[in-house]
């Protein structure tokens, strides 16, 4: 069992590539290499492969906050889950259930919104594609701002907040404004939900 993510950056063609194609590269290194667990093709859309899938929301809101860094970009992510054929060398040529549900996802459910799943499990998705569209009335709406705040909560989740104030140049009245504004606490709190059911689901 694995997850497959497929995604395109959205408005890429307004920024120059260089302002963010290292930072997306350096994100996806974090996990594998290319081809074979992650590519980038057409310039702006790519397939990279999470392969304990209760970490694929959190890549997906790392990934966000990466783009959202630009206040003219974003990313749609498709989340697919399943088994797949270990026979490719270029993740683009994958096959198998995570590939085909991704793919499904990818060209049916992003065109309302900019993260969806599908899985083996139709409950798990009715559960979280519905939970996604609300938390992305948050998220699609980040500024640089927020953006910035959950990368470096993500980054150093241990930290306190006075810390993350001080690593940001910001007041702890700040901070905690931030943090409000970008809904950090609920969204951790649907990313702990999807871990959980997601573990409970492999391993049964």
């Amino acid at each position: 069992m694995t997850s497959i993510l497929t995604g395109d950056i959205i408005n890429s063609r307004s920024v120059a590539s260089k302002e963010w194609l290292p930072l997306v590269k350096t994100a996806f290194k974090t996990v594998g290499e290319t081809p074979k667990t992650w590519e980038i093709y057409r310039g702006d859309s790519f397939q990279i492969e999470i392969n304990k899938p209760e970490n694929a929301l959190l890549f997906a809101i790392e990934l966000k906050t990466i783009l959202k860094k630009n206040k003219n970009l974003d990313v749609r992510i498709a989340i697919g889950i399943g088994s797949k054929n270990d026979d490719y060398k270029n993740i683009t040529e994958g096959s198998g259930e995570a590939f085909i549900n991704s793919g499904e996802a990818f060209d049916k459910l992003l065109k309302k919104q900019n993260l969806a799943i599908i899985s083996p499990w139709q409950e798990i998705d009715n559960i979280f594609n519905t939970a996604f569209a609300i938390a992305l009335l948050t998220i699609d709406n980040w500024t640089v701002n927020s953006a910035d705040f959950v990368a470096m909560c993500l980054k150093k989740p241990n930290t306190t907040q006075k810390l993350i104030a001080k690593e940001l140049n910001i007041s702890e009245s700040s901070a905690s404004e931030r943090r409000k504004r970008a809904g950090f606490d609920e969204i951790m709190q649907l990313e702990k939900l999807y871990r959980e059911l997601i573990i409970k689901k492999t391993n049964t």
